[in-house]
């Protein structure tokens, strides 16, 4: 089951860490607005976005986006 909004923002903006939004957005060519309302929980990226967030932050889809229960 997909996270709501608000947890995958949590945990979007915590896998961020020190790194500045410019550098996220930029190295994923996405706007700094559309990663700023990833973060704080306003939208949810679509299939693509995950996929390459998901890479960025060295990490799988499931576990980014989607419950524990679901990829385990």
């Amino acid at each position: 089951m997909l996270l709501d909004k608000k947890e995958i923002g949590k945990r979007l903006f915590e896998l961020r860490g020190d790194t500045k939004r410019e550098v996220v957005a930029a190295d994923n060519n996405i706007s700094v607005s559309a990663l700023t309302m990833y973060e704080t929980g306003k939208r949810v990226p679509r299939d693509e976005i995950k996929v390459n967030l998901a890479k960025y932050y060295h990490t799988s889809v499931g576990k980014l986006f989607y419950a524990e229960e679901c990829h385990t």
